[in-house]
């Protein structure tokens, strides 16, 4: 499946953005899909994650309260609501899929869309 980030851009801080993650097929009801981000000079690290069903989901604990994760399976779409955005925010964010067992460890996501940049000015 192939996955295409979307909603990134320029916002100050405490403003919020819709972070969106569309996927090319209808395998995509069956993976559990995350967001991660990486801001410059950082490692990749775990934002959220929503298994296949929608019945778990886990946040990182610096987001959470602020960001929320969602699927629309119909649409094989996931969202990320952010909101309180701070500057320490600011990263590339990606959406990954994967089978089994909810992670989140980046290393078990196998299909990786290409970022969305997420800049919170200060």
């Amino acid at each position: 499946v192939q996955l295409q980030a979307s909603g990134g851009g320029l916002v100050q801080t405490g403003g919020s953005l819709r972070l969106s993650c569309a996927a090319s097929d209808s395998t995509f009801v069956k993976l559990n899909v995350g967001w991660f981000r990486q801001a410059p000079g950082k490692e990749r690290e775990f934002v959220a994650t929503v298994s296949r069903s929608g019945a778990q989901i886990y946040y990182a604990d610096s987001v959470k309260g602020r960001f929320t994760i969602s699927r629309n399976n119909a649409r094989t779409t996931v969202y990320l609501q952010m909101s309180s955005l701070a500057p320490e925010d600011t990263a590339v964010y990606y959406c990954a899929a994967q089978w089994g067992r909810t992670t989140m460890n980046p290393d078990d996501y196998k299909s990786w869309g290409r970022g969305t940049l997420v800049t919170v000015s200060s």
